[in-house]
Formats: structure tokens, sequence, C-alpha cells
């Protein structure tokens, strides 16, 4: 075993580990954990060694400082483990323990390049926070200085969130000619400056942006809002979903919280408009809960908490799955996180083909028929679907 003690000395007396993973427990009674992955940190200033214990289903972190880590890493080769990777940047190192302790050290080519000596690691936000950024202080986020609000911190997490997700899509837009975007049910529209700000501040993209929301009052704001951010091709308008018929073509539709099938109403305006990208968080989805109805799923539907939830989710299935139908490839992806509101699932599609139509069909109809449904979305739309037997 000096041999494997030299290699750690001299590793954690020149700092060059990056990471090492010890693994093949030596014997599994009474240990807990099946491996232990190792990397620096910086703490106070100081280099300490991170030991992650990975247990079946936990990880428990411990940091240990620097002159304690030789002694620490030694002896779980010892007593512990029987196999190791160590990689630094000059070379990896595969340690190799055989029962009787016969070591063998093979040295590889380097992997990894250098250590990230960050405990907690910041998170890299599409819009940073540090420097002013106006529409996140004219709506009471930040501060003149470019600090977030304690209490507001969330909703800049969650305006980060939704601008990685059109981060995502923007090779899908359209280049060389404006963007038209509306934003069916804006409401007090933090996304809606956040999308402006993001695409024409920092991409440098010609925008014309429609926010639509029933309220009055909340129109009014934003339109005060916008006029004095300069923000001159963004606009709002009081009207339904339903109604609007403004434009002949766009190129991104957003619609975030529209209640029930206020969603469907959007969703189908975004497609008869061909939009290249659909961006939709549902809400309230409550069509299907009065008429699904399925024998086999009795001890499902018969608890009314468990039988919404199933609603919701058959219901976004559904959405997705038309929508793929309809000429685009979809994903729902977590919106924010699940402990500040139960409606965090976002539907992200954009124009393009996922498979075929027929296929894609009749997956839909079995399951459609399965719950006995009848989604507003697919008598919205028959006269494009392959086959228009909505009832």
């Amino acid at each position: 075993m000096e041999s494997v003690r030299k290699l750690i000395h001299d590793i954690t007396e020149e700092t060059t580990l990056i990471t090492a993973t010890l693994s093949q427990l030596r014997k599994r009674e009474g240990v807990a954990y099946t491996k232990v992955q190792i990397k620096p940190v910086e703490l106070k200033k100081k280099i300490h060694y991170q030991f992650a214990y990975v247990h079946p289903n936990k990880v428990v972190h411990q940091n240990i400082p620097a002159e304690e880590a030789e002694e620490a890493i030694v002896q779980l080769f010892e007593q512990t483990f029987r196999q190791g990777m160590i990689c630094t940047p000059d070379a990896d190192y595969q340690i190799l323990i055989s029962k009787k302790f016969k070591v063998s050290i093979l040295t590889k080519s380097p992997t990894k390049s250098s250590a990230d000596l960050a405990h907690n690691r910041k998170k890299q936000y599409v819009l940073e926070e540090g420097h002013p950024i106006s529409f996140l202080v004219e709506l009471g986020i930040m501060n003149e200085q470019g600090k977030v609000l304690a209490r507001k911190y969330d909703k800049f997490r969650q305006i980060n969130r939704f601008l990685e997700m059109v981060e995502d899509v923007l090779p899908s837009l359209p280049e060389g000619r404006p963007i038209t975007i509306v934003d069916f049910g804006c409401g007090k529209s933090y996304l809606t400056f956040a999308l402006y700000h993001y695409l024409t501040i920092q991409e440098r993209r010609t925008l014309n942006v429609v926010g639509l929301d029933l309220k009055a009052d909340v129109i009014e704001h934003c339109n005060q809002l916008a006029d004095r951010l300069n923000y001159g091709n963004l606009r709002f308008l009081v009207g339904d979903i339903a109604d609007y018929n403004e434009l002949d073509q766009v190129d991104m539709v957003v619609t975030l919280h529209a209640c029930d099938t206020a969603t469907d109403a959007a969703l189908e305006k975004a497609v008869r408009w061909n939009a290249s990208v659909i961006l939709s968080v549902p809400c309230c989805q409550h069509e299907l809960y009065g008429r699904v109805d399925s024998p086999v799923m009795e001890p499902l539907l018969s608890h009314g908490i468990l039988k919404e939830r199933f609603s919701a989710l058959a219901t976004d299935g559904i959405r997705a799955k038309l929508l793929d139908i309809l000429g685009y490839k979809t994903q729902l992806l977590e919106f924010i996180d699940l402990e500040h509101t139960p409606k965090n699932i976002l539907i992200r599609a954009v124009k393009g083909q996922s498979g075929s139509k027929e296929q894609l069909w009749r997956e839909y109809t079995e399951f459609r028929d399965f719950l006995k449904a009848k989604p507003y979305l697919e008598k919205a739309c028959a006269d494009l679907l392959p086959v228009a037997d909505s009832e």
C-alpha cells in the first residue's frame, strides 16, 4: 500500500487532484455506502476536499481540511475499497487492489483539465444579477444597483427558467425579418417584458410583440410600462383569445396559465398561424375531469384528488400528442420548482415532424377512446387531422 500512499501524498501535496472515485467494496457488511467521490473545494479561502458518500438512496457530503484528506483517502483504500480512479491535469491513475492487498497503479492519459473549486457554484442565469436591468427594476424585482430583492427571487428564477427555454428554440425562429410574437393571457406580463428584453437587447432581434388579456386595468398598466421602457414594438390589448384575429402570421405563441380550454383555443390559433414555436403552461384542466370514464381505472378515479391530477396530466398528454400530429415536435418540461406551484408543466412545441402522422394518430385515438374523452383541441382542429372523426 506504500505506492498508493505515496501517490495520494504527492497529489494532495501539490493540490493537483481534480476528482477521485473510490469503488468496489472490500466487504459489504457494515458499510452503508457503495462508493465515495472526492473533489477539492474552496471554503473560506482554504482548500478542503469534499467526500461524497454515495448510498443507495442518498448522498452524504463531508468537507475535510486539506491536511487531513491524505490520511482519509488512504484509510478508505486500506479498509473499504479495492478500486479507485484519480484524475489530475497530468494523468489519470487507476488503482487496483487485490484481496491480498497486491496493488497495481495504471497511468493513463488525462481526461480532465482543471478543478472547479466553487463549493456552491453560482447559477449562470440568462439575465444576470449584479447590474440593473431596466424592466426588472420597474417591476420591483431588482433595485437600482442590480440586486434582486429577496422576496422576488422566486420570480427572478422563474423568468430565467422561461428564458432558458426560449434560448433553446432560437434556431427555430425565422431570421432576416422581424419576429411576430403573441402572448395570450399575458396578465402582469413579467415574462412578456423578459422575452422582449432578451430578444431585442441581448439577441438583437427585431420584434413585433402583442400581449392580450381580458383585464383592462392590467393592460393599461402594461402599456404605460412599455412606454417608460421605450419598448416601441411591444403593445398590449384587451381581448379574448378566441376572438383575436388581428394578425395573419405569427412566429411564436406564448400562453401561460390560460384557464381550462382557453389553452386549447390558444393552441388552435398557433397551429392555424403555422407558428414556429409554441410555449404553453396550462392551468385548471377541468375539461377531462367530468368526462373521463374507465372501469379499469376506478381505484384511481374514485378519489377526487387523484382524478383531478390524472385528468390534468392526461389532458396535457393529449395536447402534446395532437401537436405532434399537427406537425410539431413537442416536449413537456418542468417550468418552475414544485414547491412554488403545482402548475409547473410547460408544453414546448417546435415546428417539425415527430414521426408518421398515421401512427401518431392511432396512438392518440387509442388513448382517447380508452378514457372516453372528447378533447376540445381535437374538435377545434378536426379539419387539420388525418382522420376527422371527432364526435
